[in-house]
């Protein structure tokens, strides 16, 4: 098998108990994802990891395929672990359980960066900022790149920091967004890293990776996404998908732009 989608799904959550479960317009939000996700071209297979009851019969109910993990793993990553372990799989890639807009598109273009060049071993996505207010949102994580698009760094601050003396009328900035690909033995070393300085300060956990020396390639988008973290954010969704009903569109017009960019020789 060459790649697996896995989307964990924990009910409890510190700020929004059951957020996995909301109601939005008519399904729970986990079949939002799990819907968007099953659009992918290149998912071999696609399950949704829990530790609930309530989670599992939801899932099974719109025919997802569900594994129950352990309860007390302290993240995705080691529920997704948890679930490879036994698989002949290439890559995993981590659908966020909280991310209803997923698009198709993102989790293509991390399978297929990985697939193709063995030179990576973990991918993730990121979308230029149109809104100069989020800039400054701690909660929307930004990240920077160096040429080749990887990156360089992730904070909650806005970076690249823009020097009132700098000759760049404003900066582009990135917004990330939340969905990872691994190959399957990068995953297993990912696990096993001790949580790092930087990852306690912003309180990011991939930073754990460029602090041991990894590399991780960074892969543009023209999709938004809202995660959901509190009932506000909930709310959120519910009005945008009202407006924009459907499936995801222009499936094609990313695709086109994902295979141009992984034929340029510097990715």
């Amino acid at each position: 098998m060459d790649v697996i989608g896995i989307i964990p799904a924990r009910y409890s959550s510190t700020r929004f108990e059951g957020k996995v479960l909301a109601d939005i317009n008519g399904k729970p939000m986990i079949q939002h994802v799990w819907e968007r996700a099953k659009e992918a071209l290149t998912l071999d297979e696609l399950i949704i990891a829990c530790d609930d009851e309530r989670v599992a019969m939801a899932a099974e109910r719109f025919g997802a395929k569900v594994v129950f993990t352990a309860k007390g793993h302290a993240s995705g990553t080691d529920r997704i672990c948890e679930v490879i372990n036994p698989i002949d799989v290439k890559v995993a890639v981590n659908i966020q359980a909280d991310e209803p807009l997923i698009h198709p598109t993102m989790i293509d273009s991390v399978a297929r960066a990985l697939l193709d060049n063995s030179a990576i071993s973990m991918a993730t996505v990121m979308k230029a900022l149109d809104d100069p207010e989020s800039v400054g949102d701690p909660n929307i994580v930004k990240v920077v790149i160096d040429k080749s698009n990887f990156a360089v760094y992730f904070s909650r601050s806005p970076i690249p920091y823009h020097a009132k003396q700098s000759d760049i009328k404003l900066p582009i900035y990135f917004k990330h967004i939340g969905l990872y690909g691994y190959t399957k033995d990068f995953l297993f070393v990912y696990k096993n890293l001790p949580v790092s300085y930087l990852e306690r300060v912003e309180r990011l956990e991939q930073l754990r990776v460029l602090e041991e020396g990894f590399r991780i390639k960074v892969i543009e988008t023209k999709y938004d996404t809202i995660g959901v973290d509190t009932p506000e954010d909930l709310e959120k969704v519910r009005e945008y998908l009202k407006k924009t009903p459907g499936a995801p569109a222009d499936r094609q017009a990313e695709d086109n732009q994902t295979q141009n960019n992984s034929d340029d020789p510097s990715n």
